[in-house]
Protein backbone atom coordinates (compact mmCIF):
# COMPACT_ATOMS: atom_id res chain seq x y z
CA UNK A 1 0.00 0.00 0.00
CA UNK A 2 1.44 3.34 -1.04
CA UNK A 3 2.02 5.87 1.79
CA UNK A 4 -0.07 9.04 1.22
CA UNK A 5 2.68 11.22 2.81
CA UNK A 6 5.94 10.09 1.20
CA UNK A 7 4.82 7.72 -1.58
CA UNK A 8 6.76 4.73 -0.22
CA UNK A 9 5.30 1.48 -1.54
CA UNK A 10 5.80 -0.33 1.74
CA UNK A 11 3.63 -0.17 4.86
CA UNK A 12 3.09 -2.21 7.98
CA UNK A 13 -0.36 -3.27 9.20
CA UNK A 14 -0.85 -2.29 12.85
CA UNK A 15 -4.50 -3.31 13.30
CA UNK A 16 -7.28 -4.92 11.24
CA UNK A 17 -10.96 -5.14 12.04
CA UNK A 18 -14.15 -5.96 10.14
CA UNK A 19 -16.60 -3.12 9.50
CA UNK A 20 -20.03 -2.73 7.86
CA UNK A 21 -21.30 -6.12 9.05
CA UNK A 22 -18.13 -7.88 7.88
CA UNK A 23 -18.55 -6.49 4.36
CA UNK A 24 -15.16 -4.74 4.50
CA UNK A 25 -11.96 -4.59 6.54
CA UNK A 26 -10.49 -1.48 8.12
CA UNK A 27 -6.69 -1.56 8.39
CA UNK A 28 -4.53 0.85 10.38
CA UNK A 29 -1.10 1.10 8.71
CA UNK A 30 2.26 2.74 9.35
CA UNK A 31 4.89 3.74 6.81
CA UNK A 32 8.35 2.43 7.82
CA UNK A 33 10.07 5.25 5.89
CA UNK A 34 8.37 8.39 7.28
CA UNK A 35 6.43 6.97 10.25
CA UNK A 36 3.09 8.36 9.03
CA UNK A 37 0.03 6.37 10.12
CA UNK A 38 -2.99 6.02 7.85
CA UNK A 39 -6.16 3.97 7.43
CA UNK A 40 -7.21 1.85 4.47
CA UNK A 41 -10.42 -0.02 3.74
CA UNK A 42 -10.60 -3.30 1.88
CA UNK A 43 -13.86 -4.26 0.16
CA UNK A 44 -14.81 -7.05 -2.21
CA UNK A 45 -15.08 -5.79 -5.76
CA UNK A 46 -18.30 -7.14 -7.25
CA UNK A 47 -19.37 -7.07 -10.87
CA UNK A 48 -22.83 -5.49 -11.10
CA UNK A 49 -25.56 -7.76 -12.44
CA UNK A 50 -27.71 -6.27 -15.18
CA UNK A 51 -31.43 -7.05 -15.15
CA UNK A 52 -33.19 -7.26 -18.50
CA UNK A 53 -36.78 -6.06 -17.99
CA UNK A 54 -39.80 -7.35 -19.93
CA UNK A 55 -39.72 -4.16 -22.02
CA UNK A 56 -36.11 -4.88 -23.02
CA UNK A 57 -34.78 -2.06 -20.86
CA UNK A 58 -31.64 -2.87 -18.89
CA UNK A 59 -30.88 -1.71 -15.35
CA UNK A 60 -28.56 -2.76 -12.55
CA UNK A 61 -29.86 -5.24 -9.99
CA UNK A 62 -31.33 -3.36 -7.02
CA UNK A 63 -31.73 -5.47 -3.88
CA UNK A 64 -33.78 -2.73 -2.20
CA UNK A 65 -36.30 -2.74 -5.03
CA UNK A 66 -36.54 -6.55 -4.87
CA UNK A 67 -36.99 -6.45 -1.09
CA UNK A 68 -39.88 -3.99 -1.41
CA UNK A 69 -41.66 -6.24 -3.92
CA UNK A 70 -41.22 -9.28 -1.72
CA UNK A 71 -42.31 -7.31 1.36
CA UNK A 72 -45.64 -6.46 -0.28
CA UNK A 73 -46.34 -10.15 -0.83
CA UNK A 74 -45.20 -11.10 2.69
CA UNK A 75 -47.08 -8.38 4.57
CA UNK A 76 -48.35 -9.78 7.91
CA UNK A 77 -46.85 -13.18 7.07
CA UNK A 78 -44.03 -15.05 8.88
CA UNK A 79 -41.47 -14.38 6.13
CA UNK A 80 -38.47 -12.05 6.27
CA UNK A 81 -38.33 -10.29 2.86
CA UNK A 82 -34.77 -9.12 3.55
CA UNK A 83 -33.63 -12.72 4.02
CA UNK A 84 -35.21 -13.80 0.73
CA UNK A 85 -33.67 -10.84 -1.13
CA UNK A 86 -30.24 -11.52 0.46
CA UNK A 87 -30.44 -15.12 -0.67
CA UNK A 88 -31.20 -14.09 -4.26
CA UNK A 89 -28.52 -11.39 -4.26
CA UNK A 90 -25.98 -13.90 -2.98
CA UNK A 91 -26.94 -16.42 -5.65
CA UNK A 92 -26.61 -13.77 -8.37
CA UNK A 93 -23.22 -12.59 -7.10
CA UNK A 94 -21.92 -16.15 -6.89
CA UNK A 95 -23.07 -17.05 -10.39
CA UNK A 96 -21.05 -16.46 -13.51
CA UNK A 97 -23.90 -14.45 -15.05
CA UNK A 98 -23.59 -10.71 -15.47
CA UNK A 99 -27.08 -10.42 -17.02
CA UNK A 100 -30.37 -11.97 -15.95
CA UNK A 101 -33.97 -11.44 -16.95
CA UNK A 102 -36.53 -10.05 -14.53
CA UNK A 103 -38.53 -13.22 -15.23
CA UNK A 104 -35.67 -15.37 -13.90
CA UNK A 105 -35.45 -13.25 -10.75
CA UNK A 106 -39.22 -13.59 -10.28
CA UNK A 107 -38.90 -17.36 -10.60
CA UNK A 108 -36.15 -17.32 -7.96
CA UNK A 109 -38.47 -15.44 -5.60
CA UNK A 110 -41.34 -17.84 -6.25
CA UNK A 111 -39.16 -20.89 -5.54
CA UNK A 112 -38.15 -19.49 -2.17
CA UNK A 113 -41.62 -18.27 -1.20
CA UNK A 114 -43.23 -21.60 -2.14
CA UNK A 115 -41.01 -23.32 0.42
CA UNK A 116 -41.47 -20.62 3.09
CA UNK A 117 -45.12 -19.55 2.97
CA UNK A 118 -47.77 -20.52 0.45
CA UNK A 119 -49.88 -17.37 1.04
CA UNK A 120 -46.88 -15.12 0.29
CA UNK A 121 -46.19 -17.26 -2.76
CA UNK A 122 -49.74 -16.79 -4.11
CA UNK A 123 -49.64 -13.04 -3.43
CA UNK A 124 -46.33 -12.65 -5.25
CA UNK A 125 -47.42 -14.92 -8.10
CA UNK A 126 -50.64 -12.95 -8.58
CA UNK A 127 -48.66 -9.80 -9.41
CA UNK A 128 -45.66 -11.46 -11.06
CA UNK A 129 -47.74 -13.69 -13.32
CA UNK A 130 -50.40 -11.00 -13.79
CA UNK A 131 -53.46 -12.98 -12.71
CA UNK A 132 -56.47 -11.44 -14.43
CA UNK A 133 -59.34 -13.16 -12.59
CA UNK A 134 -60.31 -15.71 -9.93
CA UNK A 135 -59.77 -18.57 -12.40
CA UNK A 136 -56.09 -17.63 -12.62
CA UNK A 137 -55.81 -17.85 -8.83
CA UNK A 138 -57.64 -21.17 -8.72
CA UNK A 139 -55.47 -22.65 -11.48
CA UNK A 140 -52.32 -21.71 -9.55
CA UNK A 141 -53.70 -23.13 -6.30
CA UNK A 142 -54.63 -26.39 -8.07
CA UNK A 143 -51.14 -26.58 -9.57
CA UNK A 144 -49.54 -26.12 -6.13
CA UNK A 145 -51.84 -28.73 -4.56
CA UNK A 146 -50.92 -31.16 -7.34
CA UNK A 147 -47.21 -30.57 -6.72
CA UNK A 148 -47.64 -31.02 -2.97
CA UNK A 149 -49.49 -34.31 -3.48
CA UNK A 150 -46.75 -35.60 -5.76
CA UNK A 151 -44.07 -34.61 -3.20
CA UNK A 152 -45.66 -36.60 -0.39
CA UNK A 153 -43.94 -39.92 0.06
CA UNK A 154 -45.29 -43.18 1.37
CA UNK A 155 -44.58 -43.52 5.09
CA UNK A 156 -42.23 -46.37 6.20
CA UNK A 157 -45.11 -47.93 8.23
CA UNK A 158 -47.25 -48.19 5.09
CA UNK A 159 -44.42 -49.95 3.27
CA UNK A 160 -43.97 -52.43 6.15
CA UNK A 161 -47.69 -53.31 6.14
CA UNK A 162 -47.70 -53.93 2.41
CA UNK A 163 -44.69 -56.24 2.73
CA UNK A 164 -46.33 -58.29 5.51
CA UNK A 165 -49.36 -59.17 3.35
Amino acid sequence: MKCPACGSRDSRVLDSRPVEEDASIKRRRECPVCGKRFTTYEVVDTVPVTVIKRSGKREFFDKHKLTLGIARACQKRPVDPEEVANSIESELQNSILNEITSRDIGDMVLLRLRDLDIVSYIRFASVYREFKDIDSFMAEIRRINQQNRSKKTVSPDAEDKSVEK
